[in-house]
């Protein structure tokens, strides 16, 4: 999730046109979680799901393992914390890698993406990054993980070109424990993200999703459920599934698994 995607959808004139709209183009029909719970786990939180974040890399040092986008919503972001490595896991990512290349080596082309189902998140709105968004591939990943069917395939604009392919999200259900985020990516190797903490703006206050220090929305100050009631708003503890990027034209695990969107990922 970009930031300008993010602002665009938030200047909304209701945030649940925002909210909706953020659902039709990404993650449809997926459920919200309610009654956050937090942990007493030394230099840990749990997401409002009961998982485990690791709030030093989150929030700490977000901006070394998050572009600059992605790091402004530390407040409203869970992050998987890093296993040890264990035998096996590299080649298993390796493996994994080399697949989603071989896959997604047809929607170069970005109009067989669209042929084949992915739908472009937003395609007025001047991004970093743009989502292309399969609802099938969505539902089927809440029960099963298919390398060859991508949540979302991952494109930038150039000069010349203003699709160019760059990597692919998964997307895992809101339920799915660490355990099962890792059988799907080692987590020694990549981190899982999920959005949270997100309080919609009541319809007399829209316009506080925006400036410099926003109140509301994925880059606002409120993040827990009292403050936003407190300032009439809705809170939702978690929006959206576990996500991840995978960026496989990058040469190194680092940024093949990347949390910087705003950079290019190709060499």
């Amino acid at each position: 999730m970009t930031r300008a995607l993010a602002e665009h959808l938030c200047s909304a004139a209701l945030w649940a046109l925002a909210i909706g709209a953020l659902l039709l183009t990404t993650l449809l029909g997926h459920a919200w979680q309610q009654d956050p719970k937090m942990s007493g786990m030394a230099g840990m939180s749990t997401d409002p799901s009961g998982h485990p974040c690791d709030d030093m890399g989150s929030r700490v040092n977000g901006m070394s393992v998050m572009g600059q986008s992605m790091a402004a919503m530390t407040n409203h972001m869970c992050i998987t914390p890093m296993r040890p490595k264990q035998p096996g896991d590299e080649e298993k990512a390796k493996a994994l890698v080399a697949e989603v290349k071989a896959t997604i080596e047809k929607y170069k082309d970005y109009k067989k993406a669209l042929a084949d189902g992915y739908v472009i998140a937003n395609p007025t709105v001047v991004q970093p990054q743009y989502h292309f968004t399969n609802d099938a591939n969505v539902r089927l990943a809440d029960t099963q993980f298919d390398p060859t069917k991508p949540s979302a395939l991952l494109y930038y604009q150039t000069p010349t070109q203003h699709y160019k392919l760059e990597g692919v999200m998964f997307t895992d259900s809101t339920s799915a424990t660490e355990d099962e985020l890792n059988e799907r990516i080692p987590l020694s190797i990549a981190r899982w993200h999920e959005h949270t903490n997100f309080c919609g703006a009541p319809a007399n206050k829209v316009s506080e999703y925006h400036g410099k220090n926003p109140k509301f929305g994925m880059f606002g100050s409120i993040h827990t459920k009292e403050a936003c009631q407190a300032e009439g708003g809705t809170f939702f503890p978690v929006i959206f599934s576990w996500m991840i990027h995978v960026f496989p034209y990058e040469n190194d695990f680092k940024d093949v698994f990347s949390m910087n969107d705003d950079v290019a990922h190709v060499h």
